[in-house]
């Protein structure tokens, strides 16, 4: 980790109030960021952004609704009137909901789009134009392994993540003759409650306990454990550093070999 790497430069994260988000608010306040902290709970954000505000790193915390595109572009315009520039988007907002594929309602389908890939557009939409008049920048999106694999009852899970993976390629090429990058990141299992919830919808399902299935999922991994959020952090803060300026259009697994396996 490098104390002054992203010194004197913008960020905006969406879904920071908790998880992996938070992880990701924190790495880039730690590296020497102004950090953006988006997230509809307010108190949790406020707490975010008040921990990413240490010494000359300053921290804005915003009620955003990303599946709004106005409240987006409000947040966006606040960002810019206060530190007159976006560097770097992390689109870590995103839920999830799981059903057997005949139980899955109009409603769940709708609303976990409306999240997990719409929400994105709306952040990636709002910002690009700021990259390509900037000459530079990064977008992170933040996928899932369930982007690139799925299981039974995660339909409308796995397709928003999948449409994250192919969106991002899409803006890529986009930004990509101005100097701006995109990249979705795909977390496996991470310690965050969003894991944790999606055991107690799952678990039932298959006749196990929520606990048990957890350490099910442990196991399944070649590493034989649940990821830290600080770890995909650490991914996220690479493709937005300097290192990773001739990569882009990329969705990079992080997952402890779960897809390999």
């Amino acid at each position: 980790m490098e104390a002054g790497r992203f010194k004197g430069m913008s960020v905006i994260v969406t879904g920071a109030a908790k998880g992996i988000g938070r992880a990701c608010a924190l790495r880039f306040a730690t590296e020497g960021a102004s950090v953006a902290c988006l997230d509809m709970d307010a108190g949790a954000n406020e707490s975010a952004a008040s921990e990413c505000e240490t010494g000359e790193n300053k921290s804005l915390a915003i009620a955003c609704d990303v599946t709004d595109l106005k409240s987006v572009e409000s947040a966006v315009k606040k960002v810019v009137e206060t530190w007159g520039k976006v560097d770097i988007l992390v689109a870590s907002a995103g839920i999830y909901s799981g059903s057997p594929l005949a139980e899955v309602t109009q409603a769940d389908w709708q609303q976990t789009l409306d999240v997990n890939l719409t929400g994105v557009f709306h952040c990636n939409q709002a910002v690009a134009g700021l990259l390509i008049e900037q000459g530079s920048g990064s977008i992170i999106n933040i996928s899932s392994m369930a982007g690139k694999t799925s299981w039974p009852g995660s339909a409308q899970y796995s397709a928003s993540k999948s449409g994250v993976i192919g969106l991002t390629r899409s803006v890529a090429m986009e930004l990509a003759p101005y100097g701006a990058t995109a990249n979705a990141v795909c977390p496996g299992n991470t310690k965050t409650e969003m894991v944790e919830r999606v055991a107690s919808i799952v678990a039932p399902g298959v006749d196990m306990q929520a606990g048990s299935w957890l350490e099910a999922r442990r196991k399944d991994c070649p590493m034989m454990r649940f990821a830290e959020p600080w770890e995909i952090a650490g991914v996220v803060a690479f493709l937005a550093s300097d290192d990773a300026r001739y990569l882009t259009g990329q969705a990079i697994e992080v997952d402890g070999g779960m897809i390999l396996a």
